[in-house]
C-alpha cells in the first residue's frame, strides 16, 4: 500500500512514491500528531482484534495497541515495517488491494495512507477486503478511516501541475493520488457493504515547520524523482515560489491546504 496519507503512510501501490523513515519522521510526524479525531471515532477497546491498515513506522499502531486492543499493522512499505518493528509490534507486510484476512477484526483503522490506492478499481477491492476482515458476528464491527479528500493540498498540486509541465510531466497523472468526495466515497462504501454512520470533509491547514521544501521531497518524491538533479532543483524552486504568497504566512511559516476525508462504516 498509507498515507498523507502523507500515518504513519502507506507505500502507493502503482507510483513511484518511496518512504524514507527518518525524512518521514522529521517532515511527516505532524500526520500521526494531528490524529486524535479519528482515533476518538474509532474507540478502540480493551480486547478488540483491529486491524491497522497503512501502519507505515507504527506511530498510531502503538496508540491504539496501548489502549489494551490486539492491533495487527499492515503496509507495503518494507521500510516502514521495519521502523514498525522497532517499537515491538506485530505488523505484516501486505498489499491493501489483496487482503487475506476473514472474520478476524472487530474493527479496521486507517489514517493518511488510503489516497494512495490507485483509482476507483484499487478503492473496490480494499473495501471488499476490509469488509470480509471484519467480523460480522460483532454488531459494533467497523471501519474507520480518515484519508485525503475532494480538494487535498489543491494548491500544492495545482503549482507542481504548473512547474512540471514544461518537463513534460504530468504531475497529477504521476502522483496518482485518490482524494474523492464524501459522495462518492460513501457510494464505495455503500456498494462494498457497508452502511455509514458518518462522512465529512474536514479542512486541515497543516503546519509545515521545516518548509514547503522539505514537504514536497517527502510526499512528492514519486513525482519528483523523474526528474534530473538539476531540473529536480529547477521545478522545486519553482514551485515553492508560486506558493510562496498563498501558503507561507509574514512571519515566514508555511502551511499546507490539507482537506481530510473521515469516515465511520459499520456492516449491513
Amino acid at each position: 500500500m498509507k498515507t498523507e496519507t502523507e500515518h504513519s503512510s502507506s507505500t502507493p501501490l502503482s507510483t513511484g512514491q518511496t518512504w524514507n523513515t527518518q525524512a518521514y519522521a522529521a517532515n511527516g510526524r505532524f500526520v500521526a500528531n494531528l490524529a486524535t479525531g479519528v482515533v476518538a471515532l474509532l474507540a478502540p477497546q480493551p480486547g478488540e482484534h483491529i486491524l491497522d491498515l497503512g501502519c507505515g513506522d507504527g506511530v498510531l499502531t502503538e496508540q491504539l495497541a496501548s489502549t489494551g486492543a490486539i492491533v495487527i499493522g499492515v503496509d507495503a512499505s518494507a521500510a516502514m515495517l521495519a521502523a514498525a518493528r522497532q517499537r515491538n509490534l506485530n505488523v505484516e507486510q501486505q498489499d491493501a488491494t489483496a487482503l487475506p484476512y476473514h472474520q478476524q477484526f472487530d474493527a479496521v483503522f486507517s489514517n493518511a495512507a488510503l489516497h494512495w490506492i490507485t483509482g476507483v478499481s484499487g478503492h473496490q477491492a480494499m473495501l471488499s477486503g476490509v469488509h470480509s476482515a471484519l467480523r460480522s458476528s460483532n454488531p459494533k464491527a467497523r471501519f474507520v478511516a480518515e484519508m485525503g479528500g475532494q480538494g487535498n493540498i489543491a494548491a500544492i498540486r495545482t503549482a507542481l501541475k504548473a512547474t512540471l509541465a514544461p518537463f513534460h510531466i504530468d504531475a497529477e497523472a504521476t502522483a496518482a493520488s485518490f482524494f474523492p468526495s464524501p459522495a462518492l466515497y460513501r457510494r464505495l462504501l455503500e456498494a462494498a457493504g457497508f452502511k455509514i454512520q458518518s462522512i465529512e470533509l474536514i479542512p486541515r491547514p497543516t503546519p509545515l515547520p521545516n518548509g514547503m521544501g522539505s514537504w514536497l521531497n517527502t510526499f512528492r518524491n514519486g513525482v519528483l524523482d523523474h526528474l534530473s538533479p538539476t531540473d529536480r532543483a529547477t521545478a522545486l524552486a519553482n514551485t515553492i515560489a508560486l506558493l510562496e504568497p498563498i501558503l507561507r504566512d509574514a512571519d515566514g511559516n508555511w502551511s499546507a491546504d490539507y482537506v481530510r476525508l473521515r469516515f465511520h462504516a459499520t456492516l449491513h
